[in-house]
């Protein structure tokens, strides 16, 4: 199929005389068209949009009248016309279109207002597959594709916000639109559709079961723009996603400077993190730097628990980031102000603590509401040169395994639940991973090393750190339990992990080397389990 191009120069200024307006959400609605109309700019509308427009009092002529043919099948066909279309469509200054608008009898539509059927919030709740497929706006997407097209002579608004920007437009152009505006709502324009459309797509692979579907695409709305991102030299901005998972995305900030890009990463890694424990069951905090854990732990209140987490690295925790999973307290409060800390993500604060995290005006302090359950399905994606590779979120749990006791001696109760919280917290450190692990607490933290000796002995020395610190007379590990995310293809890790004084260890097994892995174990006397299950995080 051959395209015709035509080199017409588009005009700066469109003096707007017409507009069809159709909108889900009425947000502004009203004030709009009441201004439209005061320009005397024609009014055309749809069903519940025209009902509202005329029941404020302004004239308004439904979009039937125009096209001369009802609205059928539920509404479903109403705006899919030739004099529709043909009036968003039609270049104003091409003679053959000009021509062909005459004799067809279509008027030009000068300014499209369009939002659509609220699909993601419709199976944002749960929705059936039959609801969900009546949510699906048709009409809409290809009338604002048309308009978006056809930016040389027509205004697209897809969004209640620009209502203002539209209206200042006219303002100082003498009723019209420029250029540049109409550029600009074009590109929000096809980006709303395109969000829109992959809303649908991914929705509907979850549906059927389509793991890996032909196309696959994502989608966001903009949240703010970024000062940079992991660099100066780097542009960035936030988008949030149709598909709302509590957390840094969905939290309000109640006080503190704007969140930088790496704020925006690590906070998540942190709620994330701290979402692994049960606030019926325990109070928790994870203290992040970097996107992994300098500390971790569980306690009986939250105090005791960030007491916990700060003593296995003191030095890193210096301007990090904090997480609890269950509402910050006065008590937690005026601990983490005693040193700098760029964030605290909580489900909710209350007053007092609200007003003791006010002290350090640029202390950032985010309410997420809720936790977002950690095996939850969903999915992840990351950008490599020419693609994407998406997974399903390792929504993996610790106590949804069956621990396998592979040594002569099996772990006591006690060590059995260190073992349980050291792999929790492992899941969340980037690979290769070594936790140390005591009294429900990380002792001690390898992370991201290209061998998994080099993280066994990294997190052993920064224990032996923490315990200077501490005044200590032993290195933090004595006594400890150890977790692997991945299996120890060689004994020679494990050696290292029972030479820093652990007693117990819980990996996934699975090496071909397993068995010389657990005679080192019963040489040394220590316990260990496997899970079945690796948690890489690269």
């Amino acid at each position: 199929m051959s395209i015709t191009v035509k080199n017409i120069t588009p005009p700066d200024r469109v003096p707007l005389k017409r507009a069809l307006l159709s909108v889900s959400d009425k947000t502004g609605l009203i004030d709009f068209a009441r201004a439209l109309a005061a320009r005397g700019v024609e009014l055309l509308s749809t069903g519940g949009t025209a009902k509202a427009i005329a029941d404020a009092g302004l004239p308004v002529k439904d979009v039937s009248e125009v096209t001369g043919f009802p609205e059928i099948m539920d509404g479903r066909v109403k705006t899919l016309h030739p004099k529709v279309h043909g009036g968003l469509l039609g270049v104003r200054n091409d003679p053959d279109h000009v021509a062909a608008m005459e004799a067809h009898g279509i008027a030009g539509i000068d300014l499209l207002v369009v939002n659509l059927y609220p699909f993601e919030a419709t199976v944002a709740k749960g929705a059936d597959w039959a609801t969900a497929i009546e949510n699906i706006d048709i009409g809409g997407p290809a009338m604002i594709r048309a308009a978006a097209k056809n930016h040389a002579h027509v205004a697209v608004v897809v969004d209640p916000s620009r209502y203002a920007v539209v209206l200042a437009s006219l303002e100082t152009n003498d009723g019209a639109t420029t250029l540049e505006l109409r550029k600009g709502l074009a590109l929000e324009a096809f980006g709303r559709t395109a969000t829109y459309d992959a809303a649908i797509s991914n929705w509907m692979a979850e549906a059927l079961g389509e793991d890996a579907p032909k196309y696959r695409a994502f989608g966001g709305t903009l949240a703010e723009v970024m000062r940079y991102g992991e660099n100066p030299h780097q542009k960035a901005a936030f988008y949030r996603s149709p598909v709302a998972r509590p957390g840094v995305a969905t939290a309000v900030q109640v006080q503190g400077k704007q969140l930088s890009y790496n704020n925006i990463n690590d906070t998540d890694a942190a709620y994330e993190l701290v979402a692994e424990f049960d606030p019926a069951r325990t109070a928790a905090c994870a203290i992040i730097k970097h996107a992994n854990p300098c500390g971790v732990a569980e306690g009986a209140t939250l105090a005791e628990a960030y007491a916990k987490a700060l003593r296995c690295d003191p030095v890193s925790a210096f301007g990090g980031i904090i997480a609890f999973n269950r509402t910050l307290d006065a008590e937690a409060a005026k601990l983490i102000v005693e040193i700098f800390t760029e964030v605290i993500i909580v489900p909710d604060a209350t007053e007092e603590a609200k007003a003791i995290v006010a002290t350090k005006k640029n202390l950032r302090l985010l309410l997420a509401g809720s936790l977002p359950v950690p095996t939850a399905d969903g999915l992840t994606a990351k950008t490599v040169a020419g693609g994407l590779l998406v997974q399903s979120r390792d929504n993996g749990s610790v106590d949804a395994l069956e621990l396998k006791t592979v040594t002569k001696r099996a772990p006591t109760a006690a060590e059995l639940a260190d073992l349980a919280f050291a792999f929790r917290v492992c899941k969340h450190v980037k690979s290769n991973t070594i936790v140390y692990a005591k009294g429900l607490a990380t002792v001690g933290i390898g992370a991201g090393q290209m061998s998994r000796v080099d993280s066994a002995r990294i997190a052993a020395r920064k224990a032996a750190d923490a315990a200077k610190i501490a005044g200590e007379s032993e290195p933090l590990t004595v006594g400890s339990v150890a977790a692997s995310d991945a299996f120890f293809p060689f004994a020679d890790g494990l050696e290292v992990v029972i030479e820093a004084g652990a007693t117990a260890v819980i990996q996934p097994g699975g090496s071909m080397r397993d068995k010389e892995v657990f005679d080192a174990a019963d040489a040394a006397g220590i316990a260990m389990v496997t899970t079945g299950m690796r948690h890489f995080r690269h």
